[in-house]
């Protein structure tokens, strides 16, 4: 058992779209998974958790891995976050703007 944090989650989250498929391997679940792993690994983060929408477009946000991320956020269960890119969490300048520096903000204790 890890002892940091009372077990909050570390989430890896991985995203991609049939788009992202066409432009090869770089983008592919499995790549992210991969260096979302290493970087976890090689900067100490524990308890990890991988949320993962594949196959869904990163101009909505209504994706299941990501909701469900955000609802633990929410819940004070996640400490960290960890995307390969900014464009995983989604496609919307704006959304990803209020994202960093609004909602994940007011989520820290």
């Amino acid at each position: 058992m890890g002892q940091s944090n009372n077990e909050k989650i570390t989430a890896l989250y991985c995203r991609l779209s049939r788009d992202d498929e066409q432009l090869g391997e770089s983008n592919s679940i499995k790549n992210q998974k991969s260096i979302l792993s290493k970087y976890a690994k090689d900067n100490h983060f524990i308890n990890t958790k991988f949320f993962v929408d594949d196959g869904y477009s990163g101009t909505s946000f209504t994706r299941p891995a990501f909701m469900e991320m955000m609802e633990l956020a929410e819940q004070g269960n996640i400490e960290t976050i960890i995307v390969k890119d900014h464009s995983r969490l989604g496609r919307n300048r704006l959304i990803i703007g209020q994202l960093l520096e609004e909602d994940f903000v007011r989520l820290r204790h």
